[in-house]
């Protein structure tokens, strides 16, 4: 038996990074995984290469009919998900406080944070009738121990981070396991807004000089971070924050 046999996944911003890797894992791991991105062809490349245990769906997670229809999907395909990664995630350029307009301000929170708020209306009720489930939101180390620049951002994953512990603690008598993996900046498609600057190898070993380990973080360390939650060597792990970080929050 391998660590999520018989398991089904949801995994939002799937199509890439972080998302892309955590779908490759659970695969490996036999599990049953829907890749949902707002990029669709980038979803299904992915799906693609992961064969028939994975099913492609256009998804805008700050949107509720669509969140609504991709849990659906996932009932239809494989069955009822055990484990949903609210991965997906947007940021604002780094830059001033004060330049980041409303309409992005808006949409930050809305992927970031009210995502979390739909994706939990959607499959919580379904998991309640299991008297199982996990849920692990993806955050940031920004949200442990932020810096200027990211404020905005910084704040949704903030509320991500207090969101998961309270979810945890109310969704607990349900047997439901409600965990956060906060990352720290990694070579994503987010890099260049991230850092404020172009993305040269000379700025990329300026933002590494902060990292105690030495490098960026990879996709596949919050992969295994992920993998390592969903299963039951987990089971008794519910509320934790768990930064993927190289000691960056230290």
């Amino acid at each position: 038996m391998s660590r999520l046999s018989n398991k089904i996944a949801i995994v939002t911003g799937a199509g890439s990074g972080f998302g892309a890797a955590i779908a490759r894992a659970y695969v490996d791991a036999h599990a049953k995984v829907v890749l949902a991105d707002l990029n669709l062809e980038a979803a299904r490349r992915i799906a693609a290469e992961l064969g028939d245990n994975a099913s492609a769906v256009a998804c805008d997670v700050s949107n509720y009919e669509q969140v609504k229809a991709m849990v659906q999907h996932c009932v239809q395909r494989f069955g009822t998900p055990d484990v949903v990664v609210n991965n997906a995630g947007t940021t604002h350029r780094n830059q001033s406080m004060l330049d980041v307009d409303e309409a992005t301000f808006d949409r930050v929170f809305a992927v970031n944070v009210k995502s979390i708020y739909h994706m939990t209306r959607a499959v919580v009720p379904l998991m309640q009738a299991n008297k199982r489930g996990v849920i692990i939101n993806v955050g940031s180390v920004g949200g442990i121990r932020p810096r200027p620049g990211l404020t905005w951002y910084n704040s949704s994953k903030g509320a991500v981070k207090v969101m998961t512990k309270s979810m945890a603690v109310e969704l607990a008598p349900d047997g439901i396991r409600v965990n956060l993996i906060s990352p720290v900046m990694a070579a994503t498609g987010l890099l260049k807004d991230f850092m404020g600057v172009e993305d040269t190898a000379e700025n990329r070993a300026r933002f590494v000089s902060t990292i105690p380990l030495g490098r960026m973080c990879e996709p596949v360390d919050v992969a295994n971070a992920a993998l390592f939650l969903a299963s039951d060597e987990a089971r008794f792990l519910t509320g934790l924050e768990m930064p993927v970080d190289g000691g960056r929050s230290i």
